[in-house]
């Protein structure tokens, strides 16, 4: 059940907000303005309540405001959920930001569940109209705007061939021993070949540079055989398994649940066999976009951005799009590894669509610059752009153009987005997403966005720096 409502205050939490017993400022202003935004709140009941078919029954939990509240805090102090728990359970002003109050706090696996219903559309939404909101308060006018993409990790060791031969094999043989306990009379038929396998892992993984070049190869077709054989078993067994008797409706469902992640993990078995047969036995060079990165986090992709320290990134490029106050209006996870210079055109259109015009100041690194998304700032009204040329010979006049001072201080304009980003890394939780799957990831992407956009504005309006926007005639 889906509590509608908040809880009512008790006799104790109103003597102690009468005594003065306040949150400290930025987050007494983030509530503040959440209390001003019902629409927000809106959002996320829609989500909680989706799929039930009566969510007005059954063990009361978090309500709509809780839920979000919960998950700003988590963000904006970058906890983990027993973390969150715990200090939410501790502090009585923090009860009051999350609107506990004085009743009980659930476990940290219920603000697991709770956040788990959100979706990236959601949070999407919910960003939209929080920006909006700021430019009727007058807080942003979206007149400048610099631009960057960065790489939100997942949660993955460094794939090689054999440690991703390895993952198959010991994840498809703990799935059929938990489907043999779950059955009345168990599985039969299975070997089980972890020992082999990790014993094969680890002679690849210790081999020098030399050594791969001679005895590499006996060692992975051995590795590959094994790991044939038992997805072969494994596929034989869940065909085995299609129908049980003597199972409740419950261990039935669990059943099918493992059997189906036998076949996810067989099916990604199965690429990750051919891609190494093709590296490995036949010297192929297999495509970035064709491999698999973890058997876990298949939706990850590998990013090559030219860092020195960082050749390789395994996770998603994000797009940023921040303005001059601070406020991130922009976000967008990309697929693959797409060049900077595809983003620039459709982030114009984005911030036309929330602020009713294009920036004056278009700011952005030498990888968004093409003569054609420059004509198109230009054409699309952008007084001021501000990409440094990529690459060949520079004409006098775009080289007289890069020393004026409005282009230089709009580079320099354009530098605080890296200290954006280092923010949302390192005070936001977004330098590595802990949780499982694509949706969960890009949750994850816009909680911190919005996060920081929420502290941004309660700065500024504890500041005085509002100015409602007036509607033009």
């Amino acid at each position: 059940m889906t509590r509608i409502a908040d809880p009512q205050l008790s006799f104790a939490d109103l003597e102690l907000r009468r005594q003065g017993v306040h949150l400290d400022p930025s987050l007494q202003g983030v509530l503040e303005f959440l209390d001003d935004q019902a629409a927000l709140v809106e959002r996320v009941r829609q989500d909680l309540v989706r799929g039930l078919k009566n969510p007005h029954t059954g063990r009361e939990g978090m309500t709509p405001s809780q839920t979000l509240r919960s998950l700003i805090l988590m963000r904006v102090k970058n906890w983990d959920y027993r973390e969150l728990r715990e200090r939410v359970n501790d502090g009585y002003t923090l009860r009051a930001f999350t609107g506990f109050d004085s009743h009980r706090v659930p476990k940290h696996d219920a603000f697991n569940r709770a956040f788990n219903r959100l979706t990236p559309a959601t949070l999407q939404a919910i960003n939209r109209m929080v920006i909006q909101t700021a430019v009727r308060l007058g807080l942003e006018d979206g007149k400048q705007l610099r631009v960057d993409t960065t790489v939100v990790e997942t949660d993955i060791h460094f794939p090689t061939d054999a440690t991703l031969l390895w993952d198959t094999v010991r994840a498809v043989t703990r799935l059929v021993g938990d489907l043999h306990e779950r059955l009345p009379r168990g599985v039969r038929g299975f070997t089980n070949r972890t020992r082999s396998a990790r014993r094969r892992m680890q002679e690849l993984e210790r081999m020098t540079a030399q050594e791969r070049h001679t005895q590499q190869e006996p060692k992975y077709r051995e590795l590959l055989r094994i790991t044939q054989e038992v997805l072969e078993n494994a596929r034989r067994i869940v065909n085995q398994t299609g129908k049980v008797k003597g199972v409740d409706v419950t261990g039935g469902l669990v059943i099918d649940q493992i059997r189906r992640q036998i076949t996810r993990y067989c099916e990604l078995g199965d690429r990750v066999i051919d891609q190494t047969r093709r590296r490995v036995i036949e010297g192929e060079q297999v495509r970035a976009e064709e491999k698999v990165y973890s058997i876990f986090e298949s939706h990850t992709d590998l990013i090559k951005r030219g860092k020195v320290r960082k050749p390789v990134e395994f996770g998603h490029k994000v797009f940023l799009a921040e303005s001059a106050q601070g406020l991130i209006t922009d976000y967008q996870v990309l697929e693959g590894n797409p060049a900077d210079t595809t983003q620039v055109r459709a982030s114009l259109d984005r911030h036309q669509q929330i602020f009713d015009g294009c920036p004056e100041l278009y700011a952005g690194d030498r990888g968004f610059y093409s003569a054609e998304n420059v004509e198109d700032c230009r054409q699309a009204g952008v007084g001021n752009v501000c990409i440094p040329q990529r690459g060949g010979q520079k004409t006098a006049e775009r080289d007289a153009f890069e020393r004026r001072p409005a282009f230089k201080q709009g580079q320099r304009f354009r530098a605080g987005i890296e200290g954006r980003i280092s923010v949302l890394f390192r005070g936001r939780g977004m330098k590595r997403c802990r949780a499982k799957g694509r949706e969960r990831f890009e949750v994850l992407v816009g909680a911190a966005v919005l996060a920081n956009n929420l502290l941004r504005i309660a700065e500024l309006l504890r500041s005085g720096k509002a100015t409602p926007r007036r509607k033009a005639a």
